[in-house]
């Protein structure tokens, strides 16, 4: 009687497992079903990503990363998902050349309307979209997975006439979204890169077109708490992710890449964001890898490598005499190759507000231009004047940067504001040497002031100590140049007190005080003179180099002449 007991037992047991795991099943891979042709895909292959909240703690630390990808990026499949909303159910042809644009747009309608909804594009398909606002408010937990790839139609010239050439893939008014894959966005660039709209580098020095209004690839727009995991990305028209009015965003695991001479084809680009991070990612394009605008804050970047491309910047700030922000951002434990820039902050003349709390650490660089650069004389053009305002830059930190730089450029460049000095900069274990030819010396500093907390490779003596004074209690104190601020307007004055002390510090005769600064006046008066009188702009900006290189033979005949020594105009 026993055995039959278990026996019992055992076959209850049995038939209620299976009767759960079967509705397990049929609960999880909720399709809709529109086209009954179309295979739903099998949960062994491309299963969809589970939703995660953002999180801005950072990845464990470690040691400058040679390969930031420990892990494929797209295997992540040990998650679940309650509603999948597969884009093949609903029209979607997956050839490349169809139009899916209803396909997606109906399954995204679908998913935003649940809880932890997935829109799903399958691996082994190509989808053509055109530009498309994804909107919300949708319930909370949306993902957005594409294994296979995702592309806009290829040029200016079929893209539909009504749709924004602004932008492609736009996500609005979303809140716990994740935006996912093991796939591909394809952003067929190439063509909108060649419209004669804006001139851009090419091979050996030539100088050829670029676009016009060429679209963002992804946007996102007024959004909270992101997640974007291990897609990868690929030749945009213009930037490949941009993130504007957003707080609470992971990036992470991310394959950003374009040729080397795309341009404005940034990788990552935030503005009006807070609370963001960027990881493990690699990005190799026309532009800035990173580009972090006004309105930015709690900014942390680890673990990326990018190049070629053209470095890490903050900004451009300032343009059109705007207003600027940007606090409290790190850039750790990052590689930066063959770039145009390393870590970057750039402002227009004539804007305000203020850039503080940067921290550029644990940073490798390999055959890179202006390795650590400051340029607060950022123009696009010979056209841009001089300003007197500008955005106040203070609190830098550059901790353990190491490597190579390119010797067309130097590796140090802070070029501040002649009227709002940058402070506050600090300089330790910063060992930079050529990559090829000889060692370039004499990093450039330009109204810079901070500390050095170990010997810089190479030595940087440009840096000065203590607090900035204005422009005028340098007018006012200095005997070399006493009638600068009363004999001349005060942009013109600001000009060649900044040129003045510029000559002196390449004649390596900062010291002396007894030059003719009488003649001094007189010369740039007459060039001020000329300036009224002409209106053609090319002339003018012809007038101001002629009244540069005049006063610098003056300042350098006046420094041999009474030091004895025969100093170099370059």
């Amino acid at each position: 009687m026993e055995p039959i007991h278990w026996f019992m037992v055992l076959w209850i047991t049995l038939s209620l497992m299976i009767f759960q795991n079967s509705s397990n099943v049929e609960g999880r891979y909720h399709f809709h079903k529109r086209n009954k042709s179309s295979p739903a895909p099998s949960p062994d292959t491309g299963e969809p990503v589970a939703p995660s909240t953002p999180s801005l703690s950072p990845p464990p630390l470690s040691n400058v990363p040679s390969d930031p990808y420990p892990e494929d990026p797209g295997n992540n499949s040990s998650g679940s998902s309650d509603c999948v909303f597969n884009v093949m159910n609903y029209g979607a042809v997956g050839d490349g050349s169809a139009d899916d644009t209803a396909a997606f747009r109906a399954a995204w309608k679908e998913a935003c309307a649940v809880e932890s909804g997935v829109v799903f594009a399958p691996a082994d398909y190509s989808f053509k979209i055109t530009s498309t606002i994804f909107s919300g408010p949708c319930q909370p937990g949306l993902v957005f997975q594409v294994d296979g790839i995702l592309m806009p139609p290829e040029g200016p010239q079929t893209w539909p006439k009504g749709d924004s050439q602004k932008q492609w893939l736009v996500f609005y008014r979303l809140d716990q979204m994740t935006f996912t894959g093991s796939g591909t966005i394809e952003g067929n660039g190439q063509k909108w890169w060649d419209l004669p709209c804006k001139p851009h580098r090419g091979p050996n020095g030539s100088t050829l077109p670029g676009p016009c209004d060429s679209p963002a690839l992804i946007r996102f727009f007024m959004s909270n708490n992101l997640v974007v995991r291990g897609l990868r990305i690929q030749n945009s028209p213009q930037f490949h992710m941009k993130f504007d009015g957003c707080e609470g965003v992971q990036i992470e695991k991310l394959s950003i890449s374009s040729p080397k001479l795309s341009p404005n084809t940034d990788g990552i680009h935030i503005e009006n964001t807070k609370s963001v991070g960027i990881y493990d990612s690699m990005i190799s394009n026309g532009d800035d890898c990173i580009s972090i605008g006004t309105g930015c804050a709690n900014v942390d970047i680890r673990g990326v490598t990018c190049g070629p491309s053209h470095g890490i910047s903050i900004g451009s700030l300032g343009v059109h005499n705007s207003q600027a922000c940007v606090s409290n951002i790190t850039v750790r434990d990052a590689v930066i190759r063959e770039s145009d820039n390393g870590v970057r902050i750039k402002t227009w003349q004539g804007g305000t507000g203020c850039v503080s709390a940067i921290v550029f650490e644990n940073i490798q660089m390999e055959n890179v231009m202006n390795c650590l650069l400051v340029d607060q004389y950022y123009c696009l053009s010979k056209a841009c004047r001089n300003e007197t305002s500008a955005v106040f830059v203070t609190d830098l930190t550059y901790r353990n940067i190491k490597g190579t730089y390119d010797v067309r450029r130097p590796p140090i460049h802070f070029a501040c504001s002649d009227t709002v000095a940058c402070t506050n900069i600090t300089l330790s274990e910063v060992e930079l040497y050529p990559h090829e030819g000889e060692l370039m010396d004499d990093p450039f500093c330009w109204n810079a002031y901070g500390t050095q907390e170990t010997v810089t490779i190479p030595p940087i003596d440009c840096l000065q100590d203590g607090d900035p004074e204005s422009v005028a209690e340098v007018s006012q104190k200095s005997k070399n140049m006493p009638s600068l601020q009363t004999a001349l307007p005060p942009e013109l004055a600001n000009n060649v007190i900044r040129l003045y002390r510029e000559c002196l510090r390449r004649a390596k005769y900062v010291g002396h005080r007894q030059h003719n600064t009488e003649l001094v006046v007189d010369m740039v008066r007459q060039q001020f003179k000329k300036h009224m009188l002409e209106t053609d702009p090319e002339k003018i900006q012809k007038l101001k180099d002629d009244a540069a290189r005049g006063l610098i033979n003056h300042i350098l005949f006046e420094s041999e002449r009474l030091s004895g020594r025969k100093f170099s105009s370059s």
